[in-house]
């Protein structure tokens, strides 16, 4: 069902895009009055503005739809992993592997090695 939902989201953006680019900015109706032949549109003299402005808007409600049902689903996937890098012990401990020092104990009780400089 996410699948579907997914894929209907992905349409209604693109048809989304496609409306919006087809709409005429507000600049573009001086123009049309100068012999822009409005009457011969494919939506007739009163023009396109009502029909474009209510499809993007019906658009635009279907595309907050589907994101919202989508984040719902993303949400009840399962509990997002803890902010950071974790440490490589904590990893290994995760997967079973002991960790040990050098010389083979524990590393929770292993004193800190410092290096020793050659000067």
């Amino acid at each position: 069902m996410q699948a579907t939902i997914l894929m209907i989201h992905v349409v209604i953006a693109i048809a989304l895009v496609a409306l919006i680019l087809l709409q005429q900015g507000k600049g573009a109706e001086a123009g049309a009055a100068f012999g822009g032949g409005a009457s011969q549109t494919v939506f007739g003299s009163r023009g396109s503005g009502s029909f474009l402005s209510r499809a993007t808007a019906v658009l635009a409600v279907a595309f907050f739809a589907t994101s919202l049902t989508l984040a719902y689903f993303a949400s009840q996937a399962g509990e997002a992993p803890e902010s950071g890098i974790p440490d490589a012990r904590v990893i290994d401990q995760q997967r079973g592997v002991p960790t040990l020092d050098d010389e083979g104990g524990d590393v929770d009780n292993a004193a800190p090695v410092l290096e020793e400089s050659s000067d």
